[in-house]
């Protein structure tokens, strides 16, 4: 009886032991299933002029208008112009005849053939551009001086943005801007005046920028104005992805690879920031050195990963 109770002891203890064993194996294996890398895609530094801008929309207009005027008090007895319509200076607008001569007709003339008078005089227009207005047609009554069509000087087209005053010193007399219109056509300007105010409200100030125009461009038209804050002919930069911070935005780091599935957490300092790309002004980088530009979220230091595809610079 001893002998078989040792015995059934021995087989207690065999048995206990076993179990032990396959669940510190099924511990480990789980452990080991757990380690695993985390798939990435990795990029490398990019050595390529980068610039820094704003945008700001900008309205076309005309800054000089010319008033035509009648030059005495009659009847306009032709109109050579068209709304809309282009003129050259110089050009015969109008044509009027005073009320006094409408009135006797031809009798003066006809008492003394040798007296010629017949009341008719022309307007001619200043300045070349554009008819924007035109407020008379033919048979109208007029008085001297009154406004009979108004010419937007050609010369004197512009496009007109607000600046926030704290960008006005990235906006400098002659400074070179690009111009955007809606169909996506660019064209080159200029700034070349300051309004001498600010607007009370916005706390802007309105800046003409002057451009060459390959063709004629309607007033009150809205373009997009492109001004140049920082240009760099070579820098040092790195995809926006692959620059991660904190929450208060106030550190800045990136995963760069140590090994082929080894990747630590490396501080850096940001330079110009453009839509998509971020300058890494220090530490400096080798081109060769990978970072990794997906997968790199919520990785912690010394990061196990596995390298998928290097993603284009």
């Amino acid at each position: 009886m001893h002998h078989l109770k040792k015995h059934i002891f021995c087989l207690l203890l065999v048995s206990l032991l076993l179990t032990a064993c396959k669940h510190k194996e099924t511990t480990v294996t789980e452990e080991t299933k757990t380690e695993t890398n985390t798939p990435v895609t990795v990029t490398t530094m990019s050595y390529d002029p980068l610039e820094e801008h704003i945008e700001l929309n900008a309205t076309s207009t005309f800054l000089q208008k010319s008033v035509v005027k009648s030059n005495l008090t009659g009847y306009i007895k032709s109109v050579n112009i068209k709304y809309a319509s282009t003129v050259s200076p110089g050009q015969v607008l109008f044509t009027l005849k005073t009320k006094e001569s409408e009135a006797i007709g031809n009798t003066i003339n006809k008492l003394d053939p040798g007296f010629k008078f017949s009341g008719v005089n022309s307007v001619r227009a200043s300045v070349g551009g554009y008819v924007s207005e035109l407020d008379h047609q033919v048979g109208d009554y007029v008085q001297d001086g009154e406004q009979l069509a108004v010419i937007s000087n050609v010369n004197s087209f512009v496009f007109v943005m607000d600046v926030p005053y704290e960008y006005k010193q990235y906006v400098t007399s002659g400074k070179q801007v690009e111009v955007t219109l809606p169909d996506g056509e660019r064209l080159l300007g200029s700034v070349q005046s300051f309004m001498p105010f600010m607007d009370s409200v916005s706390q802007t100030q309105a800046v003409a920028i002057k451009v060459n125009l390959p063709h004629q461009i309607p007033q009150n038209l809205v373009a997009k104005i492109k001004i140049i804050k920082v240009s760099k002919a070579a820098a040092s930069s790195l995809p926006k992805a692959a620059v991660l911070s904190d929450e208060t935005q106030s550190e800045f780091w990136v995963m760069k690879m140590i090994s082929d599935s080894t990747a630590v957490k490396v501080p850096v300092k940001k330079g110009i920031e453009t839509g998509d790309r971020i300058e890494i002004l220090s530490p400096t980088f080798n081109p060769a050195d990978k970072i990794i530009i997906t997968g790199n979220y919520g990785l912690p230091d010394t990061a196990k990963v596995k390298i998928e595809t290097t993603k284009e610079k």
